[in-house]
Parts: structure tokens; sequence; C-alpha cells
């Protein structure tokens, strides 16, 4: 049975296949969750370019985003096959794209429509489990209200999974990087809906700073999700192992996780992929760490250069293996 005690979000350009492959050098068993994939991209796209992933990513949730009940089900199907150990619907993003198309927090208006997703998906994939993503609701809505609607009416289909952004989302009037901070936060009320649902699993998301700041607020919650902060300073994971699943992390510091993915990289490199779209997500390891701005440093401007290799991150290694002496 997957553990959601600990999920890292599916965040847009940010959570590929790559990100998720480093992370896994910092925690073994919190959840990781893919970039959200349309449905129609998953059916007519490079099914292998857009849901390959490496066996070391496991366990790893694909996220769904669309509004057509038989397209869900066919990328749920696709999805299954390639091994995901959960499918995710989208109910919670707000970009102009998103909502053109008739789906993410759009939904949040259209209860029975969620719930007939959530069906139609959990069918395709039946032997795997299907969970909902969604905001506290959009616009004007009430948000008790709406979500308590969003999920009674899943919850009546048979979804036992919510992870609940803890913000309203606007449709209109901010874009999609104010509505992850300006809509305040309400921790509470995803509190009460767990009081209220006890036989519901409940994951909070939204606005987590770290492990001590998530362990704060979902008391009385099954797991907390965390975003920006997994991501913009990854260190975070390497504490996540031992505190919150008491079990040894995969790598002890920030400098064994990096050589411990080094073999990943040249795997990758070896395909072709260039080094900047795998270093990438390595740039905040070292955040706030002596030498840390010379590892960035290092990667940002090396690592863009064609045919940059390894070499470039052994010699922003190097930076941060010279910094205490330097610092001395």
């Amino acid at each position: 049975m997957l553990s959601r005690r600990l999920c890292i979000a599916p965040m847009m350009d940010w959570t590929d296949r790559h990100c998720r492959a480093f992370h896994r050098m910092l925690t073994r068993r919190a959840l990781l969750y893919t970039e959200m994939l349309t449905a129609d991209a998953i059916i007519h796209g490079d099914r292998e370019r857009l849901l390959g992933f490496d066996p070391v990513e496991h366990p790893v949730a694909l996220q769904l985003g669309g509004s057509d009940a038989d397209k869900m089900a066919e990328a749920a199907r696709i999805g299954a096959a390639f091994g995901y150990d959960e499918i995710n619907l989208n109910i919670g993003c707000p970009s102009d794209r998103v909502q053109a198309g008739r789906f993410g927090a759009r939904l949040m208006r259209e209860p029975d429509l969620v719930a007939a997703l959530w069906s139609a998906t959990q069918e395709a994939a039946p032997d795997i489990p299907v969970t909902i993503k969604s905001r506290l609701g959009v616009d004007e809505q009430d948000p008790r209200a709406a979500l308590f609607a969003l999920v009674d009416a899943s919850a009546r289909s048979g979804c036992r999974t919510f992870i609940v952004h803890a913000r309203k989302a606007w449709l209109s009037g901010l874009s999609p990087k104010e509505n992850r901070d300006v809509p305040p936060l309400d921790y509470e009320l995803v509190r009460e809906l767990k009081r209220a649902r006890p036989n519901l699993e409940v994951i909070l998301n939204g606005g987590l700073r770290d492990l001590c700041h998530a362990a704060q607020e979902s008391r009385g919650l099954d797991g907390v999700m965390l975003g920006r902060a997994a991501y913009q300073n990854p260190a975070v994971l390497l504490d996540a192992d031992a505190r919150v699943f008491d079990t040894p992390p995969p790598s002890a510091d920030r400098i064994q996780a990096v050589e411990a993915y080094l073999p990943y990289i040249e795997r990758r490199l070896s395909e072709g992929t260039p080094l900047h779209a795998i270093t990438r997500h390595m740039l905040g390891l070292f955040n706030a760490q002596p030498g840390g701005r010379l590892w960035r440093r290092v990667l940002s401007e090396r690592g863009v250069r064609a045919g940059a290799g390894i070499e470039v991150v052994r010699a922003a290694l190097a930076e941060i293996e010279r910094a205490p002496a330097r610092a001395a």
C-alpha cells in the first residue's frame, strides 16, 4: 500500500523525470509526482518522452488533466501500463491554458463531472489508486461549501484520497504564480474536512515551508505534500526518511547525494540529454552553504554549453569540497 505521509507535488516545468530521479538520491520513501500531463497529450503524443521514467523513481504517481471521461480513461490505461503507482486527477491548476481546456481548478465548479472523471479513470486503471488534488474553491465560491461538495461527490463514487491545496484559486485577476501566493491559506479548513470525513485520506498541500512546518500544520491529517520548498531547497529531503518514516536516508549528506546521482547523469548524457536539462534541478542543493554560490554558477554557466558533460558537475562539486578550507 502506498504511503502518502510525505509527497512531492507535481509542478509544471519542474518535476520531470530528471528532477524525480534526483529527489530519489535524497529520499527513498516520499511519493513523487509527474508534472501534469493532459489526456490528449498522452493519447496523441510521444509516450516514451512524456511518460518514461527510471525504475529508481518508484513510488511515482502520474498526474492527469482533462475533462473528457473517455479520454481520461484511455490516458489512465496508458499510464498504468507504463507502471505508475498512482493516477492523480488535477482539479487545482489555475493557468489560462488549463481553463480554456475546461479542466484543472475550473472543475471545482463541477463536482459531479469530477466524480465521473474519477470513476472512469479508476475503472480504466483498477489495479492502482486514483486520487484527486484540488483547491478549496475558485473565485466567489464559499471555500467550505465548494471543498465539501467536490469531496463528497467523488467519495460517493468511491474515491478515498484527496490532496488539498489549502487556497482558493482566482481564475481571473491573478496569474498562476500569484495564485500560489496571494489567496490566503486555510489549513484549518483542511483539518476540518478530515474531522468531518474521518474515513477519507486527506493530504495537506500549499505554502508548507519545511518538514517542521508541515508536521505542525498537518496534525490530525494523513500526510503532507511539499512543493516549492522541496524543489528550491532540496536538501530538506535529506531528513525526510528519518523524520517521517523512521528509516535511514539514501544519502548521508548533500555531497553523497550528488555522487550517487552521477551514474544517472552519465546514462542520460549518453542518450543525448543536454546536461543543463538534468542539473537545473540541483541548483538549490547547496543553498546557504559554503561554496553554494559557486556551485550554482558553475552549473548555470558551464552546464548550458554545447557538449557539456559530467566534468562540469565534478567541477561544481569541487567548489563545495574546497569551500570549508577557503572559509577557514
